[in-house]
């Protein structure tokens, strides 16, 4: 740990990246409070930003209805402006607990250097998995909610519309069904290679298999919904993971839509899947999706670390369309 990081923890203080208006975020200083009993200390080593969802924040394009349900679990601020935001923390326990004290946790909290939480807030990151890996557990715990809601079987012809973070995640559980047929779709073909490091299919969205079983889409584009209802089979499900923010998409309801008797089922990691609540607390279910982080592949998902320092200046880049990047690391000093 630098002298400064020990000075800014002693002292009581945390630096946080805010966003403060439409394309242009800051770190600011703010007072760390004293530990309170039942509360952990963290020294944050490693976060990652949600990209289809902070993007959306940045840009200052929460849609007013949403403010209430967009909010982060430990969010600063109030949308539109200034917000502090993200879920994807990655850390060390300072002071706290015993059972706690030293291990690397996860945990749902903006990006800051320094934090206090509740001690049921945090998760201990089980052996075998990376630190820089465990930032894709919100992730992770987002597609492992959708496979629960479409319920795909072995055997089934499953097309994942849209080849980010979340739609390889989704692709990447699927193909672990026994002999299930996976196809990640993209309009990028440099995605194939990332398709095969993860053990499934490519194809563009002109060789997409027709007839499909399942289909999820993960695009946010208006575009790949067309493609995802294309792609269904009779009676087939497409389950809808795509934020949109304020944009109004159409979707082709005519034709094909009702004499194939297709479903179209919207998925949000904000309730359990009602094919497990009944036995699953959120608790639990962020502790599986944590242990499924344990397969090297998804290493392929992480782009190269950026410090934390210089965040703020490389947001526009990192956020900005199309930047090529799936899941940006940020690492703090």
């Amino acid at each position: 740990m630098s002298s400064s990081a020990v000075e800014a923890s002693l002292s009581g203080q945390a630096q946080a990246l805010w966003y403060v208006s439409a394309g242009v975020a800051e770190l600011r200083a703010e007072p760390l409070p004293a530990l309170q009993a039942g509360q952990v200390r963290v020294r944050t080593l490693f976060s990652a930003l949600s990209r289809g969802t902070e993007s959306l924040v940045f840009a200052g394009k929460v849609p007013e209805a949403e403010f209430t349900r967009m909010r982060a679990p430990f969010m600063g601020g109030d949308f539109p402006f200034p917000v502090k935001y993200g879920y994807a923390s990655v850390g060390r326990v300072q002071s706290g607990p015993p059972e706690l004290l030293n291990r690397c946790v996860f945990s749902l909290s903006p990006h800051q250097d320094y934090f206090n939480l509740a001690a049921d807030a945090v998760m201990a990151i089980p052996e075998g998995v990376p630190l820089e890996r465990a930032v894709l557990a919100a992730n992770m715990e987002t597609a492992l909610n959708a496979v629960w809601d479409a319920a795909p079987g072995p055997g089934d012809r499953i097309a994942v519309v849209g080849g980010g973070v979340l739609g390889c995640l989704v692709a990447f559980l699927c193909g672990h069904l026994p002999g299930a047929d996976v196809t990640l779709v993209d309009i990028n073909p440099q995605r194939a290679a990332l398709a095969a490091q993860l053990g499934v299919k490519f194809a563009t969205e002109a060789a997409a298999p027709l007839d499909c079983d399942l289909v999820f889409h993960t695009s946010a584009s208006a575009a790949g919904l067309v493609t995802a209802l294309r792609l269904a089979g009779e009676e087939a499900t497409v389950l809808e993971l795509s934020w949109y923010g304020t944009q109004i998409v159409g979707a082709p309801l005519g034709g094909a839509f009702h004499s194939k008797q297709l479903r179209l089922q919207s998925s949000q990691v904000g309730h359990v899947s009602a094919t497990r609540r009944p036995r699953y607390t959120y608790r639990r279910r962020l502790g599986v999706a944590l242990e499924l982080l344990k397969d090297a592949r998804l290493d392929a998902l992480l782009a190269p670390a950026v410090a934390f320092a210089d965040l703020p200046k490389q947001l526009p880049q990192i956020l900005g369309q199309p930047s090529g990047i799936l899941c940006q690391l940020i690492h703090y000093s």
